[in-house]
């Protein structure tokens, strides 16, 4: 029978499934993910010009992916590889847990929240391509243009984006897995990851582009199947009619502070706001700073980068918006049926920064299958968002650090090195994430610190590739005194709002946004300002310049003997077939021809034109106009080889931008329900973070 509203206390989650089942899923899985690579990595090698052991192959897909890919690759991280990427098991657990908490504006603004920096990066990802074609990491991009310091800096802020993400994705999972089998917390934090690394090991990043598409099928499906059960099927709710009367009757008993009058099914709520200010920093953060999402930039076709970025962000929405409502308000709702897991108590604060409320709604809904399903699903999750870390990760470190300060590499070292180190960081990761649970850090405390730590970084990281005035002055000075600004306001406010600053305090919304507004307003305005005071007049003659290691050449470029600095004389018999592309030449005059240092992949170029004259002096581009002209590819498929067209693709840039912006006003506008009236005076304690605030 059921309760009118549910007794005070907690208790653990009721176990639905056994161990075995846990294991099966993390190791078994795993294990078939990884034949399934290495059968795809054979018919790839025997069938189709693409092989793994290829440096540009393993690390960007050789620059052929098409847009389909790259959406689902988003959505389960956001486009198709971008919709799994995007989707870490926090889109599913920490949307779902905002809505048990905050109501349905929750889930509205996580989506929000990851949805508008993909439409801004649509944009970047033009740049990227239109100024660095030849680029593996971003931050190679920043050391072509600004020096070694700004290098350092953003490789700093990419590692630790990294291990946040990381951490996220697999306590997430963990926490999860855990709680519906049983299975061992710390040996989910390692089998998890080194199961994953196995396959990306195998199959380099078009690997996870194939998982993320398998991923997004089963991710969309599970989401259906829950849809369907909690408004139609299921006999707990059955109906958007009775789901709207249990939501009621459960704002009777723990309305929500600062909704409209306590009400989980209102947008005029400021805990929502709040939650939705805290989830785009997170999200600009978690976008800009995060290797993976560059490098899926690069491995897209240029013609297909921005479209598919726009259509993996409108896709990725979808999911914690449905996912988020569906689970969160259903957990909420069924709190009082004896079904519910922590029956007859609510789920306690823990339990709900831990990221339980989807699972809890699974169970109740659908019995041991649908917490099979959310274990299926939260696998699928975790599995694509973590194997898009382990391979951004390893190529910051072989190309940034290695490549860059240790020594440089060819191809076959890059790929030998990238092997061990997708390896180390599989074995890495599982360890930090065991030390995050044994410090009591959990997917809600790492959700909200993710904005704090890295939006400083988020404005010169993106206006790197877009704005010629940008100096290593403004991009090194601007991200430190953002970095500043935004430690001091999130301890001052932690302070000033919650009275102590400990772990737990400094990971609620009002000390986040303290320190994540702070870092990402300031910042950027330092970068700007400190931009027109120490310009740089940048013509991104070095940045287009950045070539891939191939089987023979050295990553960095400074040792590579068909590197050519501007103005050196350079003999016609000394134009090899290792040289790319002739960028200029004026007709008439021996000495304006500009060569640039080929990348892997490009096959033998036609320098006819090049070699008729007697010298050729390598000189600045005029600018973005002056671009590549296009030879003929000799593999045959002109489509990957060509050099983008850097008109069309600032066009593009141009379009994205105005989209962006104004998809962003519409959503700071038109969806902002202005404040919400007081709640009732019997409102509970709200639950924030992973505390009970009081």
């Amino acid at each position: 029978m059921s309760l009118s509203q549910p007794q005070q206390g907690e208790k653990s989650f009721d176990l639905v499934l056994s161990q075995s089942t846990g294991y099966g899923v993390v190791v078994g899985l795993g294990a078939a993910f990884a034949v399934l690579m290495l059968a795809f990595t054979w018919l790839q090698r025997r069938f189709t010009r693409f092989n793994t052991s290829n440096a540009a192959e393993f690390a960007t897909a050789s620059r052929s992916i098409k847009p389909g890919l790259i959406c689902a690759g988003i959505a389960g991280r956001t486009d198709f590889a971008q919709v799994s990427a995007w989707t870490w098991s926090a889109t599913l657990l920490q949307s779902s847990a905002a809505t048990y908490q905050s109501g349905l504006s929750a889930a509205w603004w996580y989506g929000v929240g990851g949805t508008i920096q993909i439409g801004f990066f649509a944009a970047i990802a033009a740049k990227v391509k239109q100024n660095a074609n030849g680029a593996t990491t971003f931050l190679q991009i920043a050391k072509a243009r600004y020096g070694v310091p700004c290098h350092l800096l953003f490789t700093f802020y990419c590692l630790v984006c990294a291990h946040i993400v990381s951490g996220s994705v697999i306590l997430g999972a963990s926490a999860t897995i855990n709680a519906l089998t049983g299975m061992d917390i710390y040996a989910c934090n390692f089998l998890l990851p080194i199961g994953i690394a196995v396959y990306v090991i195998a199959g380099g990043l078009r690997a996870t582009f194939i998982c993320d598409f398998t991923h997004t099928v089963i991710l969309f499906v599970i989401i259906y199947m829950f849809m369907f059960s909690a408004f139609a099927t299921s006999p707990a709710i059955g109906s958007p009619g009775k789901m709207y009367d249990l939501l009621v009757s459960a704002s009777s008993w723990s309305p929500v502070s600062g909704n409209q009058e306590g009400s989980y099914l209102t947008m005029k709520s400021n805990a929502g706001i709040l939650f939705g200010g805290c989830t785009i920093a997170s999200g600009f953060s978690g976008v800009f700073c995060d290797q993976g999402y560059w490098q899926r930039a690069i491995a897209s076709r240029p013609k297909s980068t921005t479209k598919a970025y726009m259509l993996g962000g409108l896709s990725w929405f979808a999911i914690p918006w449905a996912f988020g409502t569906t689970m969160g308000l259903a957990s909420k709702a069924l709190v009082t049926n004896p079904s519910f897991p922590t029956y007859p108590y609510a789920l306690s604060a823990a339990q709900q920064s831990a990221g339980l409320v989807a699972p809890a709604a699974a169970v109740t809904l659908l019995g041991s299958g649908g917490a099979a399903a959310v274990l299926l699903v939260t696998f699928m999750a975790a599995t694509s968002a973590a194997s898009a870390e382990l391979i951004a990760a390893s190529s910051v470190v072989v190309y940034d650090i290695i490549g860059t300060y240790i020594r440089p590499l060819t191809g076959k070292q890059v790929v030998y090195w990238s092997h061990i180190f997708i390896g180390a960081f599989g074995i890495w990761f599982g360890a930090w994430s065991c030390i995050l649970h044994a410090a009591s850090i959990d997917l809600g405390w790492l959700f909200y610190v993710q904005g704090v730590a890295l939006t400083p970084a988020v404005v010169p990281i993106g206006l790197t590739v877009c704005w010629n005035r940008m100096s290593h002055v403004s991009a090194f000075y601007g991200t430190l005194f953002g970095t500043v600004c935004g430690m001091a306001g999130w301890f001052v406010g932690c302070h000033m709002i919650y009275g102590t600053i400990n772990v737990t305090n400094l990971a609620l919304p009002y000390s986040a946004i303290c320190g994540s507004a702070p870092g990402l307003v300031l910042s950027s305005i330092a970068t700007i300002v400190l931009a027109y005071l120490f310009p740089a007049q940048y013509d991104w003659v070095s940045t287009r310049a950045i070539a891939q290691a191939d089987d023979d050449a050295p990553t960095n470029a400074k040792d590579d003997p068909r590197t050519i600095e501007a103005g050196t004389p350079v003999a016609a018999s000394h134009l090899t077939t290792s040289t790319e592309k002739v960028l200029d030449a004026r007709k008439g005059s021996a000495a304006t021809t500009i060569v640039v240092p080929t990348g892997e992949g490009q096959g033998e170029k036609d320098l006819r034109h090049a070699k008729e004259q007697t010298t050729a002096t390598v000189t600045p581009a005029a600018g973005d106009s002056m671009g590549p002209t296009s030879p003929e590819s000799d593999d045959g498929d002109d489509e990957d080889e060509k050099e983008p067209d850097r008109a069309e693709l600032q066009r593009v840039f141009v379009r994205a931008s105005w989209i962006s912006g104004i998809m962003a006003l519409i959503i700071t506008i038109v969806s902002d329900p202005g404040p919400a009236t007081p709640a009732p005076p019997a409102a509970q304690p709200i639950t924030a973070g992973s505390v009970l605030v009081k």
